[in-house]
Order: C-alpha cells, then sequence, then structure tokens
C-alpha cells in the first residue's frame, strides 16, 4: 500500500507495538502518539490515509481526537479502540464521525478488515460507483431528496450501523441499497430480510445458522444470513417484529461481531454492515417495553427518514414517468403517453401508500389504458377522489393509531392485488413487490382468508 500512512494513538506500548507490527506487514507505514497533545502535533503537520485511536488517553479522549480529525482531515476515516463492554463510548465515536470501533483485546483479523475498509474509503481515487451503485436511481429533484442523496453517499463511507425509518412503500430497502452500492462493500453481498416474515421458531436458524442434525428437518447444514453477508451489508428490514429473545441473541452477534449457529460450540467471526428499518415508532416500542432499549441504541447510531411522497409531492411526475418505462420495459410492451390530467390527478391525491401504491396504480392504469395511451379515467384512486377526499381520510385518522391506519392501508391494497389476481397469491405478491413468503404472513397477520 505505497505512500499510505496511518497515525496510531495508545498510552499502552505493547497495544502500539502489536497495532505497528500488524500494520507494517500489510505494507502500511504509521506513526505513533501516546497522548492527545502529541497527536495534535501530528495532525497539523502530516496528512494521513487512516487512524487508528484509544478512546481513554492520558490528556484527554479518542472523541477529542475524532472531533481534531474531522475539523483539520475532515476525509480521514478513524476507527476508536475500545474497552470491552464499553459500547457507549464507541457508539458515540460514530455519531460524532468515526469510521469503526475495534473492541480490546484486539482481534487480529478484526483488525485486519477494518483497516482494508478503511483504507478503500480514504482513498482519493476510490472508483465511482456503476450501475445500480449510484445514487441517481433514487428519482426526484426535491429538496428533502437531494437531502436524501447527500446523506446516503455521507453514510455509504462509514461502518457506523443505520436505522432507516419511514413510512410503508416510501422506499427505505432502495435506501439501503444505495448505502451498500455506494460503500467500500459494493463488490460483496447485500442480504435483505423482512424480520416479520421468518417464523418465530426458525429466526435463530435464518439469522446465524445451523449445523446438520442440530434439530428435527436439519438435515444438511446453513451459513445463515450473517454468514451470508460476511464482508457485506446485512438489511433487516421490519425490526421491529422481531421478538424479545430474538433481540438480545441480535444484540450480542452486533457486539460480539460473531455468530453461533445453532448445534455449534464455536462461535465463528463475522464482518457485516448492519442497517435495519421500520415503519413503525422504535422509541415509543422502546418506552413500551416491547423493543430493547439497548438495541435500539445500538442499531440506531445514525438515523435517516425517508420522506413520504406526500412530502416530496413535487416528484410525481418524475416518478411516474419513471414507472411507465420501468413496467413497459418489464412486461416487453410499447411505453405508453400519459396525459397531463392523468399526471395532475396523481398530484393531487395524497398516496397514504406512497411510493409503492404510485407503482400500483399506474400498473393497473398500463392494463385498463387503451391506444398506447393513459388517460385520467385510467387512474383509479382507491380511497377518493383527489386531494379533498385524501385530507378528509387523514383527518377521519387523528383519532385511529398511526399502526392501525397503516395496516388498514397494506390490508386494503393487498385486497385490491388479489382481486386483481382472482385470489392468486402469488402474483398478487408480485404485483405488490414483495416475497410470497412475506405475503403469506401478511395475509394472517391482517386475517385475510384464502
Amino acid at each position: 500500500m505505497k505512500n499510505t500512512r496511518v497515525l496510531l494513538i495508545d498510552d499502552e506500548p505493547d497495544i502500539l507495538e502489536l497495532l505497528s507490527i500488524t500494520l507494517i506487514r500489510m505494507g502500511i507505514d504509521c506513526d505513533t502518539a501516546a497522548s492527545v497533545t502529541e497527536a495534535k502535533s501530528r495532525i497539523t503537520k502530516t496528512p494521513y490515509q487512516l487512524c487508528l485511536t484509544d478512546m481513554k488517553l492520558p490528556d484527554g479522549s479518542g472523541l477529542d481526537i475524532v472531533d481534531f480529525f474531522i475539523e483539520q482531515q475532515p476525509n480521514v476515516p478513524i476507527a476508536v479502540i475500545t474497552a470491552h463492554g464499553n459500547m457507549q463510548t464507541a457508539i458515540e465515536a460514530m455519531k460524532r464521525g468515526a469510521f469503526d470501533f475495534i473492541s480490546k483485546p484486539v482481534d487480529l483479523a478484526n483488525l485486519r478488515a477494518i483497516i482494508n475498509s478503511a483504507l478503500m474509503v480514504s482513498t482519493d481515487s476510490l472508483p465511482p460507483s456503476e450501475g445500480d451503485g449510484t445514487v441517481k436511481n433514487l428519482i426526484g429533484s426535491t429538496p428533502e431528496v437531494e437531502q436524501l442523496k447527500l446523506l446516503i453517499q455521507k453514510v455509504a463511507k462509514s461502518q457506523a450501523p443505520v436505522y432507516i425509518k419511514g413510512e410503508s412503500g416510501t422506499g427505505k430497502e432502495l435506501v439501503a441499497r444505495l448505502i451498500h452500492q455506494n460503500s467500500p462493500r459494493r463488490g460483496n453481498s447485500f442480504v435483505a430480510i423482512n424480520c416479520g416474515a421468518i417464523p418465530t421458531e426458525l429466526m435463530e436458524s435464518e439469522f446465524f445458522g445451523h449445523k446438520k442434525g442440530a434439530f428435527t428437518g436439519a438435515t444438511n447444514e446453513k451459513e445463515g444470513l450473517f454468514m451470508a453477508a460476511n464482508g457485506g451489508t446485512l438489511f433487516l428490514d421490519e425490526i421491529a417484529d422481531l421478538p424479545l429473545p430474538m433481540q438480545v441473541k441480535l444484540l450480542r452477534a452486533i457486539q460480539e461481531r460473531s455468530v453461533r449457529p445453532v448445534g455449534s460450540e464455536k462461535e465463528v467471526p463475522v464482518n457485516v454492515r448492519l442497517l435495519s428499518a421500520s415503519h413503525k415508532n422504535l422509541a415509543e416500542l422502546v418506552s413500551q417495553n416491547q423493543f430493547r432499549q439497548d438495541l435500539f441504541y445500538r442499531i440506531n447510531v445514525i438515523e435517516i427518514n425517508v420522506p413520504s411522497l406526500r412530502q416530496r409531492s413535487g416528484d410525481i411526475p418524475a416518478l411516474t414517468h419513471h414507472f411507465i418505462e420501468l413496467l413497459a420495459n418489464r412486461n416487453g410492451t410499447p411505453i405508453p403517453q400519459i396525459d397531463n390530467d392523468a399526471v395532475q390527478r396523481l398530484e393531487d391525491y395524497h398516496f397514504p401508500g406512497n411510493i409503492r401504491e404510485l407503482e400500483n396504480i399506474l400498473e393497473r392504469a398500463m392494463t385498463l389504458s387503451a391506444d398506447n395511451k393513459i388517460t385520467s379515467s385510467d387512474i383509479f384512486l382507491p380511497t377518493g377522489e383527489g386531494h379533498n377526499l385524501a385530507m378528509e381520510s387523514l383527518s377521519d385518522r387523528s383519532t385511529t393509531p398511526l399502526d392501525d391506519y397503516l395496516e388498514a392501508i397494506e390490508k386494503r391494497e393487498i385486497l385490491l392485488a388479489l382481486e386483481q389476481t382472482h385470489g392468486n397469491k402469488t402474483q398478487a405478491a408480485e404485483l405488490l413487490g414483495i416475497s410470497f413468503r412475506a405475503m403469506r404472513y401478511k395475509c394472517k397477520k391482517l386475517n385475510i382468508d384464502d
């Protein structure tokens, strides 16, 4: 790693020697410092590509190093070294801009993985993302979307866990994919799972894998989601649906960076970046003892709020044309025209189901349209004619809990999809853009009979 220089900060000579030897063997030059004062002096004189700093120093804290580095050399990734069990300090460092953390005693394999990831971020010649990795795939140009694009590019350079919040249908999984595809991990796997779609009795096996013969039916060894995402990104959608016992096991896996497959006596180290999402209010669930507070703080190091379609209504025309072209290409049909009245009707609608609802409405409109042209009469709006009725619907909802209201919308969309596909759940799931397993789970949850 030619022309790469790393600053190591620790007041323990043994730790500095271990870190130095590891870096030298990787072909990396390094400088050392034993205090905040000495480190600041080096930072003002020498450009670095990475910094590893202990959190507890004789004349200050690793947080002081993080703040000073961001002021002096803002593009340098910083990994903080923290004592085992002192996670709150590591989380605070990442909130301030640290790239990642390393727990004591230092695991050399984990250390090398963090160094390699950090140096990819710090390299000025990092190749631009290609294909789906560009934030251009986030359609829209409203201030809300432009801010979201900037935030995605910023957090993509970190290893900190990200919690993506937003209403159902806003595109939380797309945001997660874009974070991965703009990150140094983009060459490895992106694994997404809907936590609500996994049967409770299979959760531990799905997450951590199992050994052959671990339980009845375990005829083969399985690696699990964490190992499938090793080196890449694991996206846990609807994380609020995890039962409390599984939350405990997930927290341990995140903190220890290792998993124990069901039926195994050994823990296996894993290197994943965790992204999670929910349409529910996790902070409220914490206050109701339905979600663990320690897990909430661990996954919510960086929070991204995905705006609803109502908040970015100026993007509806662009999204409309995007989906029409996408659906036409998917179905192998000519791209239809859509008249201005039809677009205006969409702009006047409130979209409680957000972007997912817009896509479904356009797919129905394309099916109903004649002469390869979508008119206003082809636009079916389930909750009423335009903005006024939508606003009345929102007013009626003011006395209804948000979760109940969103479930009612979800149930309505599923019933419409089932009606359109004559009760075929597989086709309805494809129409709604969800897996058959998620469809089956939602039908059971919402009491939708066969």
